[in-house]
């Protein structure tokens, strides 16, 4: 067997925020892409991604809320047989390396699913959420579900609300636009789980809750807005402060070795960057009205373009 193709993600906005209510948007990121495949056994890469999916078979079957949902059946046979998640994604780097293999294992194996063809109303996408949070939390300790939405249905995600998502259509990309979003590799694997857990306790302290509830989600709704409008001189302002906002007071989400690098940024305003989903390593998102001098700042790392305007 062969599963489709299932794309990596990126969260433009809405880290941390959307915990808590804030809008937020995520889009595929075509790059890095992944899918399941029988495979030899006696390859060790083959090896581990088989005994991953045997991990994950039990946790589903230990689900009230899934097993009666997916043909876990087939789903244990085709792990006998070499079973495996063939992907480029990178693991622990924030761009949906564990939603791709829940969208693909959902596909593969889901009784009665949900598809793209369908009309896919609101209900029917809060439903694949909720589906794909419970499967994912295996990964995390908790998901949101969004990351394998986005990677099942390969389409811009508008988020709302917990309880307002919807799929979107986004400003046209400009191939040869001058400015941009940009990923950096830090070279490092982050802990979405260890750093959510960090985020949740920080929200106990008082002057972290007002600064996040008054500033952070008011400031990542703004981002949403421009961004959709197409509004990318706005956009550029809300960045920068969302990024300040990000540099005084999330600094565990912040590699040590990139704090100098972010500071610079917004001080040059050459580029800024931000999150890549909950930060801690992995891929750091940037954003810069002019692609190409951002790249000559930042040459010493591995520069991929996301979306030129």
């Amino acid at each position: 067997m062969k599963s489709s193709l299932f794309y990596s993600k990126i969260l433009l906005f809405g880290e941390y925020g959307i915990i808590k209510n804030s809008k937020g948007i995520s889009i595929p990121y075509d790059l890095f892409k992944g899918f399941l495949k029988i495979g030899d056994l006696n390859n060790k890469i083959v090896k581990k991604s088989n005994g991953k999916l045997n991990d994950f078979y039990q946790y589903l079957v230990s689900s009230n809320e899934i097993n009666s949902l997916l043909n876990l059946g087939q789903f244990k046979s085709d792990i006998g047989d070499g079973l495996y998640f063939e992907s480029s994604i990178p693991q622990g780097y924030g761009i949906g390396s564990s939603g791709a293999l829940v969208a693909a294992v959902y596909d593969s194996y889901a009784i009665d699913k949900v598809t793209i063809l369908e009309n896919l109303d609101s209900e029917k996408i809060l439903l694949l959420k909720e589906v794909f949070s419970i499967m994912e939390s295996f990964f995390h300790g908790k998901s949101s579900g969004l990351d394998p939405l986005n990677s099942y249905l390969s389409l811009p995600i508008l988020i709302n609300s917990k309880t307002d998502i919807k799929t979107t259509g986004i400003p046209f990309q400009n191939r040869k636009g001058k400015g941009g979003f940009f990923i950096i590799d830090s070279g490092l694997s982050s802990d979405t789980e260890s750093l959510v857990k960090y985020f949740i306790e920080s929200m106990n302290n008082e002057d972290f809750k007002n600064i996040f509830e008054s500033s952070f989600v008011n400031v990542t709704d703004k981002c949403v807005d421009d961004f959709l409008d197409g509004n990318f001189k706005n956009l550029f302002n809300n960045i920068k402060s969302l990024s300040k906002i990000v540099f005084d007071n999330f600094k565990p989400m912040i590699p040590d070795s990139f704090y100098k690098v972010w500071e610079n940024g917004l001080k040059s305003e050459d580029y800024i960057l931000k999150l890549c989903g909950s930060g801690g390593g992995g891929y750091i998102l940037g954003f810069t009205k002019d692609l190409n001098k951002a790249q000559k700042q930042l040459s010493e790392y591995n520069f991929k373009v996301v979306y030129r305007y």
